[in-house]
């Protein structure tokens, strides 16, 4: 089946068969390894792309499904020079990642959330991201990173102060 879709602002054409995941279809017909199959049942996470702007987790969704969508993946977030978004950068400075499998689709779900809500606080930061699952971190180096994202994309003069280790973020109990 001949399928259009628009990823990462380039024009993709492809001829799939009709059970073809987005999320294979991204990896072996784009070349999209960003990507991350992981529990193939729509529960880590790993997968998360945009598709029309709405994060979807793309194990479940069927490449003919995004036919004339727009699809956004980890690798369009990048700048055209290789500058790092916002959210990629405050994921190093405040230690989001460690293994790095989690960390397309925790950027793809972070970006959503700080674009449709950018004044979310620590609690929404928390609920929102719930969707993603990560082995390694503890989630506090993530929380931290998503705050630091907002604040930086808030002012774009200049990155946060410093860095921000995970252990120095408390949370309520509330």
């Amino acid at each position: 089946m001949k399928i259009s879709f628009s990823v990462n602002g380039e024009r993709a054409d492809l001829d799939v068969e009709p059970r073809r995941t987005l999320a294979d279809a991204l990896r072996e017909d784009c070349g999209l390894t960003g990507t991350h199959l992981g529990c193939e049942h729509g529960v880590c996470g790993a997968c998360t792309i945009l598709v029309d702007g709405e994060p979807v987790r793309a194990c479940l969704m069927f490449a003919v499904q995004a036919d004339g969508a727009s699809v956004s993946t980890v690798e369009g977030l990048q700048g055209t020079d290789g500058e790092l978004h916002p959210v990629q950068e405050a994921f190093v400075a405040c230690h989001g990642l460690q293994c790095g499998f989690c960390t397309p689709g925790m950027l793809m779900s972070a970006c959503h959330l700080l674009d449709t809500r950018p004044d979310a606080d620590r609690e929404t930061i928390r609920a929102e991201m719930s969707g993603n699952i990560c082995r390694c971190t503890g989630y506090q180096g993530i929380v931290a990173a998503v705050e630091r994202a907002r604040a930086d994309m808030r002012d774009p003069a200049g990155p946060g102060e410093g860095p921000v280790h995970p252990w120095e973020v408390t949370f309520s109990e509330e």
